[in-house]
């Protein structure tokens, strides 16, 4: 069996960040919540359940064109590290794995250390030659990668670049940015614009399993912190945002309520009808794709699309500009 090692960069339980987003989503008008604490091991099962939909076409979307250019990728990259940001249960990465069976470290990246260890032990198994690396990290605030041989491939796929708002695009893209060298990449996956009805019955299932991965959060926060939230007291609710170009998730009160949260010494109050938005899924366009890499460094090299429904963009690190020399003066034209 491969080695498998797992960091934590996490504090323990993960306990303290979640206190932290918890009281200032639940503390603010409108309240909200961030949509990395769906993945618990059950919540990571519920999403592996949502891209098997019929309607949820972007898991089908990238895993073709993943099928289709995963060994592009590879020997466009030479990549013999490839770190996953929000790996989950790595089954998105499993084509590009496959492409690369000379890799020598796999670094999956992940709130959900549950997560981690169910997918790194699986895949140990199957490759018992890869180093695998787990690293219990929230990227959005920073990473600071194993040491590993490069070059190294950064793949964020799934379409989560959209999770986050454009100032935490922007801080993500630089923050990623800074640990790429010379010959490192970005493999980034991106959920495109498109007609509304397509888009909302992504979100909204009709056997309400979407529903159950967006009310597992409160669920979430029962296990973890000890609230008495009702998940049957929320509605799941998805609403398209033409003006931004991003889907919403909400969890909307049925009922005016109390919620208790003990170790926050914190007690929320929802009016009926009263909404906690739980994610933000934006959707790109290749120019705003391009102009938000170019602000962090990177220059797009490959725009992959399937059916013009998802894009797979591969980007390089900006070249820095040859090092100025003094000149003597130019002299004057006769």
């Amino acid at each position: 069996m491969s080695p498998f090692l797992l960091t934590r960069t996490l504090p323990e339980n993960t306990t303290a960040a979640l206190r932290a987003d918890v009281l200032r989503g639940l503390t603010r008008t409108p309240k909200t919540l961030p949509p990395k604490w769906f993945y618990d091991a059950y919540g990571s099962e519920l999403f592996e359940q949502i891209t098997r939909l019929p309607d949820y076409y972007p898991a089908r979307a990238e895993r073709a064109l993943l099928a289709a250019h995963a060994a592009d990728i590879a020997a466009e990259t030479g990549a013999r590290t490839l770190v996953d940001l929000g790996s989950g249960s790595s089954g998105k990465t499993r084509l590009l794995l496959d492409a690369m069976p000379d890799l020598h470290t796999y670094v999956p990246v992940d709130v959900s250390e549950s997560a981690l260890i169910q997918a790194g032990h699986a895949l140990a198994e199957q490759r018992p030659a890869l180093n695998i690396h787990a690293l219990s990290a929230d990227f959005t605030t920073g990473l600071a990668l194993p040491g590993a041989p490069g070059p190294r491939l950064v793949a964020f796929l799934g379409g989560t670049i959209g999770n986050l708002l454009p100032p935490e695009r922007a801080a993500l893209m630089s923050s990623v940015r800074s640990l790429l060298s010379p010959g490192d990449a970005l493999l980034l996956g991106t959920d495109l614009v498109k007609d509304e009805r397509r888009l909302i019955a992504a979100y909204d299932d009709t056997g309400g399993v979407t529903a159950a991965f967006n009310k597992n959060l409160l669920t979430v926060l029962n296990r973890e912190l000890g609230a008495d939230f009702d998940p049957g007291a929320f509605d799941h609710k998805v609403r398209w945002d033409e003006t931004h170009e991003w889907i919403e998730m909400r969890l909307r009160s049925s009922t005016a309520q109390t919620v208790k949260i003990p170790p926050l010494d914190l007690t929320v109050d929802f009016t009926a009808g009263e909404e906690i938005r739980t994610e933000v899924s934006a959707k790109f366009r290749r120019d705003g794709v391009r102009r938000e890499l170019a602000g962090a460094g990177l220059e797009l090299r490959h725009w992959w699309t399937a059916g013009h429904m998802y894009a797979l963009t591969l980007a390089a690190p900006v070249a820095p500009p040859p090092a100025q020399t003094s000149l003597p003066p130019r002299a004057d034209r006769p």
